[in-house]
């Protein structure tokens, strides 16, 4: 029995099937490839959790019925579901409120002084999932005062089913709860039955679309503020550099990435260079091949 042989049969994902090591690692490639996504070999309980609801409406008995399917050739748009299944949606508003304070009053005031002739501003948010950052973005650039600017927010996802409940900008009460300041909600929210509709004054500067991190990613920019944030954590390294490579050629010359608090360039020659940010941390554009 192979070493890894004992985890993976604690348990078929609907019924007492164990998946196998062999099953497992077809799995854990299929995800990679679809999202690029790694998975290390202790990750069963996670292809349980988030594959499960496919198995529902697939009528699949188990994870290795699934394999079988897979193997035999399967509609793109299985391979789109299973792609929505992996990818992480957990987001909140105005989360780490740290790298906010700096972005509104370290870079904001610097990419102000720089932008002043064409009030213009252009941020992108990678996997912004159901939109809280780009919205938690505007409306902190409509309190700053940048509401007669022309400001250009991108929020980009792999899956299209949470960028149409981003593009809707309607939120549950329990997704309000988390980090929307009460004066933000009583100002840009309108009720909707049970739930909360963002304005239309918020809306009209965030736009939506559909994107692969791993693409090529030059012809997006330039942008001033990039955002992607505890998105890197979950690639392996040669995709993270990749992406973090594609990212900085999005970048303006003067422009800012912000990545999550547990990521770093750190090992990676993706031409970029750390700059303290308030508490936080940001990084810019240094010539390629420098050390970051």
């Amino acid at each position: 029995m192979e070493a890894n042989e004992g985890i993976l049969k604690r348990g078929g994902t609907m019924d007492a099937e164990p998946l196998g090591a062999n099953n497992y690692a077809f799995l854990a490639k299929y995800v990679q490839e679809a999202t690029g996504i790694a998975l290390g070999q202790d990750k069963l309980y996670l292809l349980e959790s988030r594959l499960n609801p496919l198995l529902r409406d697939e009528r699949l008995r188990s994870l290795g019925e699934l394999c079988g399917r897979l193997r035999k050739g399967v509609p793109e748009a299985m391979r789109r579901r299973i792609a929505e299944c992996m990818t992480t949606h957990e987001t909140l508003f105005f989360r780490d409120p740290a790298v906010f304070e700096g972005f509104k009053t370290e870079i904001l005031p610097r990419m102000a002084r720089q932008q002043e002739s064409t009030r213009t501003l252009r941020v992108w948010c990678a996997a912004c999932s159901s939109g809280q950052e780009p919205y938690s973005l505007a409306m902190l650039l409509l309190e700053a005062g940048y509401g007669n600017w022309k400001i250009d927010i991108l929020g980009t996802d792999l899956s299209s089913r949470i960028l149409d409940r981003a593009k809707a900008g309607r939120f549950l009460q329990i997704e309000i709860n988390r980090g929307l300041p009460a004066p933000l909600l009583v100002k840009y929210f309108e009720r909707a039955g049970l739930d909360w509709q963002i304005k239309d004054e918020v809306r009209r500067l965030v736009r939506f679309a559909p994107l692969d991190l791993r693409q090529n990613l030059r012809a997006m920019g330039p942008f001033d503020i990039v955002f992607c944030r505890n998105v890197l954590i979950y690639f392996d390294l040669p995709t993270r550099q990749t992406i973090l490579t594609g990212i900085r050629e999005t970048l303006t010359a003067e422009g800012y990435l912000l990545l999550g608090a547990s990521e770093t360039t750190f090992n990676m020659e993706a031409g970029l260079s750390r700059v303290a940010i308030r508490n936080s941390i940001a990084y810019q554009k240094n010539p390629i091949g420098a050390r970051t």
